[in-house]
């Protein structure tokens, strides 16, 4: 097999001038996709209230749906163009609140882009700089009909 391909598939990440518009959920929640490149991803979020969750701060799980759609930009953004990904792992850690009002940016930067999967850091920070959370994750290439 030449170097640069796995099972006949082109290795070469892709030009982000040819990432799709986001998806639905994530244009729902306000997401945006602010820089991507093969080497980091960054989008952002504003908080609204409804992501409050019963404390009156973020919600966890839309503090995990920025994080996925960072890492899954970014796995995106390094797949072979004939191939797509889906997350098979993510795990974060929920380090300090976010509150309503406040802009989340989530920076995701690839640990191990292999022929199969692909494993990515992502920080979470809030407005005023500081770490509110940080997720690994783990995204598998693959074709739908698999």
């Amino acid at each position: 097999m030449p170097p640069g391909t796995a099972g006949g598939l082109s290795m070469v990440p892709r030009n982000p001038e040819d990432m799709p518009p986001q998806s639905p959920f994530s244009l729902m929640l306000g997401i945006k996709v602010e820089s991507c490149t093969p080497e980091e991803a960054v989008c952002s979020m504003l908080i609204t209230e409804v992501m409050g969750n019963r404390n009156g701060v973020l919600h966890g799980g839309a503090l995990m749906a920025l994080a996925d759609a960072a890492a899954g930009t970014s796995a995106f953004i390094n797949s072979p163009a004939e191939i797509t990904n889906t997350t098979v792992e993510a795990k974060t850690n929920f380090i300090r609140p976010v509150h309503v009002g406040d802009t989340i940016t989530a920076r995701s930067v690839p640990i191990h882009i292999g022929q199969t999967t692909a494993v990515l850091q992502v920080t979470l920070t809030r407005g005023d700089g500081k770490v509110v959370g940080s997720t690994s994750q783990t995204h598998l290439f693959m074709t739908w009909k698999d």
